[in-house]
């Protein structure tokens, strides 16, 4: 909180980009939620001084996954518009003096919704949280290079685990294929968002004040554990 509250106070009247990295289901969205609302009742929330810029909102949509033959890959790196991301953050950080919409993820519709976040001219920070923040291929790493500072939430597959057949359960799934595509697919993303740890210039363990499998609401925008 108090390095949040650093870039929120820093000097000056630049905008700042904070990114919050982590495996699928560590919780990136939960910790991106607690500090809007701790920073909002230190600072109020009017006008907003903090804002957010979700990577799934860039999320490519399933019609363009199934063009791609990428459906089956669905929240690999390939499986997002890293380049939209990254231009999205690069107009945050020139601190643009209008307003800015940012997209964000239905976890009913399983797809993007445009426009979810409204960045105005007010908001000093933006919380930017995904998986590939520390990514340093290809657009990805113009991605980290548009942020202030990059935290890493840690989360080892016994812990994201239940929460991601959770996940998979209520977006309709069997328990065979939420099996089947958390081993497939998000451990195996995760094993590579793990490799990238050592480039954060945070680590945060939300451990202690977990949230358990079920809790958010799976009808929310951004709700769930990310």
């Amino acid at each position: 909180m108090d390095r949040a509250e650093a870039l929120l106070s820093a000097p000056g009247s630049a905008r700042r980009l904070l990114g919050i990295a982590g495996p699928p289901g560590a919780g990136k969205s939960t910790l991106a939620a607690r500090l809007v609302d701790e920073l909002a009742a230190r600072h109020g929330r009017q006008p907003p001084l903090v804002g957010q810029a979700p990577m799934d909102g860039f999320h490519l949509p399933n019609a363009e996954l199934r063009r791609r033959g990428l459906a089956g890959r669905k929240g690999a790196p390939e499986t997002f518009d890293a380049a939209g991301y990254a231009a999205l953050l690069a107009t945050l950080r020139a601190d643009h003096p209008g307003e800015v919409a940012a997209p964000s993820f239905s976890r009913v519709l399983d797809e993007p919704v445009a426009g979810a976040h409204v960045i105005g001219p007010s908001v000093r920070l933006v919380l930017c949280e995904g998986n590939y923040l520390l990514l340093d291929t290809g657009d990805w790493a113009r991605v980290r290079a548009c942020c202030h500072e990059v935290w890493y939430l840690s989360a080892d597959a016994d812990r994201t685990r239940p929460r991601l057949l959770a996940r998979h359960r209520s977006g309709g799934r069997t328990p065979d294929e939420a099996r089947a595509w958390v081993e497939s697919n998000d451990l195996v993303n995760g094993r590579l968002v793990a490799r990238t740890a050592a480039r954060a210039d945070h680590l945060v363990d939300l451990a202690p004040v977990d949230l358990a499998p079920g809790d958010a609401a799976p009808g929310d925008l951004d709700s769930d554990l990310a």
